[in-house]
């Protein structure tokens, strides 16, 4: 099977390029966030219930170049994928920006989705660099940048809207991407792909992994399912602000740097699977976010959904971080198809998340939300601990 990075390139990680590393993640895929707390901006511009399908687009987009983009990076020379890529999504980018109406916004913004994958042609990439013992550390550095540009982006997006307006926070998206993508031209090491699967046979390639492992299985689904409760929460937050608070999308923005420090729990997690092994922390990462849920249920002020959101990042980074140390560690030159699979489950849970959340918003309110989170965070639990206490 090919490997896109010979095995002597394992161990060339150095600290400069993990950072660089972990900002093109982040810049990367905060791209699929900007429009959350910008919800209300754009239905004032455009009404009609088609516009909070936006997330949801964006989402599935992202799903779709999992399946459809990340694959390559088994196939082809990794740092012009990445390069190509982000000038890609830097054209997505602008046509959000000029959309007219509903439909070509929605259009738009799958293909901002799908381009926004670029993030996890590097996070692969990041594995492959770096040494076996140091693996879950450095994965969980970049992963930290990722889940910084997930966070952040809601909190620059609603601090632009509210000020300047939700298009010109997708310009301001376009230059960043492409200096993104120069950064990543000019630091990256050339991979050398290894001649083997083409295109199709490289595709057909997922169904066997999936088949083959159950770990991977188990990882999908759990990851699945923490991070739809997180697109529940983080979906319906400006719509909760708005009305029982009087609040806009500046400061659900905001909740996006308290979010933030739930990252740290991203490093912490590499750290701790590299030396114990990942499975206890993902355990606590569920605990941690049905505990989550359970504040947002009965402490329902503003401290309360700060302090929910500090604890349900910091979970649902902990379980991303230990599951992709068991994904990443199976097949070490199938690492962007395993990736591919592991990712595009959890973020097809994502935007099942985001839609679920809309519908039990509308018809229950806040409480149905809760319910809605909590039972996500519960099945994954569920299967944790079936696979923990089943018969080997």
């Amino acid at each position: 099977m090919p490997n896109t990075v010979p095995t002597s390139t394992a161990g060339a990680m150095t600290p400069a390029l993990g950072f660089a590393m972990a900002v093109a993640a982040g810049v990367a895929v905060a791209n699929i966030y900007y429009s959350q707390p910008m919800l209300g901006l754009m239905e004032q511009d455009m009404p009609g219930a088609l516009v909070g399908m936006v997330p949801t687009a964006t989402q599935l987009g992202y799903a779709a170049g999992l399946f459809l983009l990340v694959p390559l990076g088994d196939l082809l020379e990794r740092r012009r994928l990445i390069v190509v890529q982000f000038a890609l999504l830097a054209i997505a980018l602008a046509a959000v920006a000029l959309s007219p109406g509903p439909l070509l916004l929605i259009s738009a913004s799958l293909l901002v989705g799908l381009m926004a994958t670029v993030a996890q042609q590097v996070v692969p990439l990041a594995a492959h660099l770096a040494s076996p013992e140091q693996r879950g550390a450095v994965v969980g550095k970049v992963m930290g940048g990722l889940l910084c540009g997930i966070l952040l982006s809601r909190t620059i997006s609603g601090f632009v809207g509210d000020h300047f307006g939700w298009r010109e926070m997708y310009w301001l998206g376009v230059p960043v991407a492409m200096a993104a993508g120069l950064w990543m031209a000019a630091v990256l090491p050339r991979s050398q792909p290894e001649a083997g699967l083409s295109y199709g046979a490289l595709l057909g390639s997922l169904r066997s992994l999936w088949r083959e492992f159950s770990e991977l299985r188990l990882a999908a689904f759990t990851q699945a399912l923490m991070f739809a409760a997180f697109s529940v929460f983080w979906t319906i937050l400006a719509f909760r602000l708005h009305a029982r608070f009087g609040l806009g999308a500046e400061i659900a923005g905001l909740f996006g740097i308290a979010g933030a420090v739930g990252v740290l729990g991203a490093p912490i997690a590499g750290r701790v699977a590299d030396r114990q092994g990942p499975g206890n922390t993902i355990l606590f990462g569920v605990a941690l976010a049905l505990f989550a849920w359970a504040l947002f249920g009965v402490w329902t002020s503003i401290p309360g959904l700060v302090a929910g959101v500090v604890l349900l990042d910091f979970a649902v980074q902990v379980t991303l971080i230990s599951n992709q140390y068991i994904v990443f560690s199976l097949r070490p030159e199938a690492r962007a198809r395993l990736n591919t699979i592991f990712l595009g489950i959890m973020f097809l849970g994502g935007a099942a998340g985001s839609a679920l959340s809309m519908h039990a918003y509308t018809r229950f309110g806040w409480t149905g939300v809760v319910i809605l989170g909590s039972a996500l965070i519960t099945a994954a639990a569920a299967l944790q601990l079936r696979h923990r206490f089943s018969p080997r």
